[in-house]
């Protein structure tokens, strides 16, 4: 089985091109574009991998990056922040195991996302 990537970002473009870069490296994929509605599936499950929109309707990006990192069960899920604003960047960006700033390309979240899906599994190996 796939490991699960929530996509949550309002605009609809942008959330099909990550979930097609995401399912290019075999994640199954969820895309979400409210933050009650991703707020409500994170009480569900504990996906291995969340790109997060910070400016999202109903509830903030910032918000349900609180949850992740308060959360004990979502301890172990990583988050790449995709924001086209600097200054949310950088004030959320050391809670983040990535930033990445809007555009971002296929190829770049991608190649990211498959490099991290590498790595974890080199760490439970070791």
């Amino acid at each position: 089985m796939n490991e699960l990537a929530l996509v949550i970002e309002n605009d609809e473009d942008l959330a099909l091109i990550f979930a097609e870069a995401l399912r290019a490296v075999e994640y199954e994929v969820e895309t979400i574009a409210d933050g009650l509605k991703a707020q409500k599936r994170l009480d569900e499950v504990a996906p291995y991998l969340v790109v997060l929109d910070m400016h999202l309707p109903h509830l903030s990006g910032a918000a349900l990056l609180e949850k992740i990192r308060t959360e004990e069960r979502l301890r172990e899920t990583l988050v790449i922040i995709a924001t086209a604003d600097a200054r949310m960047a950088d004030t959320y960006g050391d809670q983040a195991d990535f930033v990445m700033i809007k555009p971002v390309s296929f190829v770049q979240l991608r190649d990211l996302t498959a490099r991290l899906k590498r790595k974890k599994r080199k760490d439970i190996a070791s």
